[in-house]
């Protein structure tokens, strides 16, 4: 899912896209060396509050990442909620914590993901620094966005020809999508998904000509 400008807000990702491309997203990711079966089983309801961003944002600084450093979470948490971002609508990612999501599901991956994360990451800082002279984390949330949307241009690409930061977008992007719509938040808040509706009385058909 690239990040992409809208009428109401340059700064967002459309929640309408990401809907839109959920299918592909969740597929995608299953077909790239990125997710783990032991951490699938070990990660359930990770988004079980709708606490504000500034409240979860701080629970999970608590929390010791299992693979990523301060620095490198700091940037997921930032990439993750540019992607999917909290609006009128419902929570974001941060809200679903997926950041934690993400950790837990690359702590549990092979060598060869862990290496594409890091080197992504880095590769990242370091287009960051030599465009806006900061780290990805210490640029404003347009410049950010604005190095997102360039990134993302040549997802369509094969992983083979893609850039390191491009095949690492294309992780964080199926990642976070994947870890918010199967959250708490994004099952609830974001598709209103109310569970099997129960029936006292099923009527059947009442065109009058199929009646008894």
């Amino acid at each position: 899912m690239s990040v992409e400008k809208s009428s109401e807000d340059k700064n967002t990702v459309s929640r309408r896209r990401a809907l839109k491309v959920i299918g592909v997203g969740i597929g995608t990711a299953t077909a790239l060396p990125v997710l783990n079966n032991n951490a699938l089983g070990q990660h359930q309801h990770h988004g079980g509050t709708a606490a504000v961003q500034n409240g979860v944002a701080k629970k999970q600084k608590a929390q010791a990442p299992k693979f990523f450093n301060a620095q490198e979470m700091a940037a997921i948490s930032a990439m993750s909620e540019l992607i999917i971002p909290t609006d009128d609508h419902s929570p974001g990612a941060l809200a679903a914590e997926v950041p934690a999501f993400i950790d837990l599901m690359v702590s549990e991956s092979p060598k060869e993901v862990k290496d594409l994360w890091r080197e992504g990451l880095a590769a990242v800082d370091k287009t960051s620094q030599k465009k806006f002279s900061k780290n990805f984390v210490g640029a404003t949330p347009q410049q950010q966005t604005e190095l997102l949307t360039e990134i993302s241009k040549n997802e369509r690409k094969t992983a083979k020809e893609q850039t390191p930061e491009e095949r690492f977008f294309r992780a964080i992007k199926n990642l976070t999508i994947d870890g918010y719509y199967t959250s708490e938040v994004g099952i609830h808040k974001d598709l209103q998904y109310k569970g099997n509706a129960y029936l006292k009385e099923f009527t059947g058909c009442t065109h009058p000509e199929h009646q008894a």
